[in-house]
């Protein structure tokens, strides 16, 4: 393998040198979040000496084995590409960039799986075709679960942020403000990050908009399958009802107080989530209206204009969640909350908001446009999928990662994409 070195600001990276590209994988963006760290706030890295291997990808944080069931056979069972291990020390993030001179734009991928499972380098996510397309990929790893979201009083007094439940959150601020500060060593520009997620990680994207957090680091976002307003999925917990979960949490692991909880094994705080989540209505994990990240609903932040103001790509699925077999998914709630997010930016912003609406029924079983069934076309992976993919399959995939790369460097999608008004009401399909 050859290998290719970059400086940071907190040390020198070496990651795999490719013909037009270079990665760089398992880069740690904060201290591990273990021990009496565990549902803290990320801490910054530190500076290392010498040279750092980032030739391998990181851990994957604690979760339940994805090998089972539908999605088990679509993302996570191939043996090409074997999970990684599990570890609470999983705050790292993989960059693919162009090997040429050049200032690139940024993509910020954050995964998605409820909030409880997920990892930055699952197998359908790939950023060769985004370096092909001259855009810089990152993807991250962020705490999930119990130790992305665990909330408690106690935890609230014992940090200066007077913050808890969205730990999850934060290591993804962290992520993003770790690129902004060193992507330009790698011919990133800090000024053009385009964030996106799909499912949870579309609501994480909705939120970080949200956030006081996270002004002035994002250029622009997309969001695939779970951004919206109104739309039945992408809400903000109260702080009570996080904390609700937190006590349940305890009494599931027989232990009283927060430092019990910090002596639990990593094993048992996920082998208590089927039982958790017979008791939960809706996501039992996700956002939190702490008063820190967030300062109020997601989708109340956005009807008062009170998140980014920057251009916005959103759309869902043909049989997405919520969708029922065979309806037309145009009628459902969750496409009607893309619509009514492209609606209240309109009441605030002239910056544009593309819709998109992916309906192309994969090939080889009768799933259909299945929720995350756009992601191989997005990173352009479908020759890793099990299905037997067509001509028709890799064109639409060529022209969702030019829309998505044209967006990042234009913010303008192209190919006759018209931004979604209520005089032009254009939405983008992908069949």
């Amino acid at each position: 393998m050859r290998t290719v070195q970059v400086k940071t600001e907190l040390g020198i990276l070496e990651g795999e040198a490719k013909v037009s590209s270079m990665i760089f994988r398992g880069i740690p963006y904060a201290e591990p979040p273990i021990g009496e760290r565990r549902f803290k706030v990320p801490m910054k890295k530190a500076k290392w000496n010498g040279v750092y291997s980032a030739l391998e990808f990181g851990p994957q944080c604690p979760q339940a084995d994805p090998k089972h069931g539908f999605y088990g056979k679509e993302f996570y069972t191939n043996p090409k590409y074997p999970l990684p291990l599990q570890s609470e020390d999983c705050l790292y993030l993989n960059i693919w960039a162009p090997r040429k001179e050049g200032t690139f734009p940024v993509a910020f991928w954050i995964h998605g799986g409820a909030f409880d499972h997920g990892f930055g380098s699952e197998m359908e996510f790939d950023g060769e075709k985004f370096a092909s397309h001259d855009v810089i990929l990152v993807t991250i790893n962020y705490r999930v679960g119990v130790f992305g979201f665990y909330a408690d009083p106690a935890l609230t007094k014992e940090n200066n942020f007077r913050t808890t439940g969205n730990y999850g959150l934060l290591d993804q601020i962290m992520a993003l403000r770790w690129v902004h500060e060193n992507i330009a060593n790698f011919h990133g520009d800090p000024n053009r990050i385009t964030i996106f997620g799909q499912s949870a990680g579309a609501m994480s994207v909705q939120a970080l908009v949200s956030s006081p957090l996270t002004r002035g680091m994002i250029h622009s976002a997309i969001m695939q399958s779970g951004g919206g307003v109104d739309n039945g999925l992408c809400t903000t917990k109260k702080l009570e009802d996080a904390y609700h979960i937190g006590e349940r949490i305890k009494q599931l692991c027989g232990v009283k107080s927060l430092a019990g909880l910090r002596n639990v094994n990593a094993e048992r705080l996920v082998e208590i989530l089927p039982k958790l989540y017979e008791e939960s209505n809706g996501l039992t994990f996700g956002p939190v209206n702490d008063g820190y990240v967030l300062l109020e609903d997601m989708g109340a932040a956005a009807k008062n204009g009170r998140i980014a103001d920057i251009p916005y790509i959103i759309g869902i699925t043909g049989d997405d969640i919520t969708v029922e077999k065979g309806s037309d998914a145009r009628k459902t709630k969750f496409y009607q909350g893309c619509v009514n997010f492209a609606n209240v930016r309109a009441n605030y912003s002239r910056k544009p908001v593309y819709m998109y609406y992916f309906n192309r029924k994969l090939p080889s079983d009768e799933a259909g446009a299945f929720h995350s069934s756009e992601l191989w076309y997005v990173f352009g992976t479908l020759d890793r999928c099990w299905r037997d993919m067509t001509i028709k399959d890799y064109r639409i995939s060529e022209a969702m990662i030019t829309a998505w790369t044209n967006f990042m460097k234009y913010d303008d999608p192209g190919a006759q994409w018209k931004p979604y008004t209520r005089k032009q009401e254009f939405v983008r399909n992908f069949l």
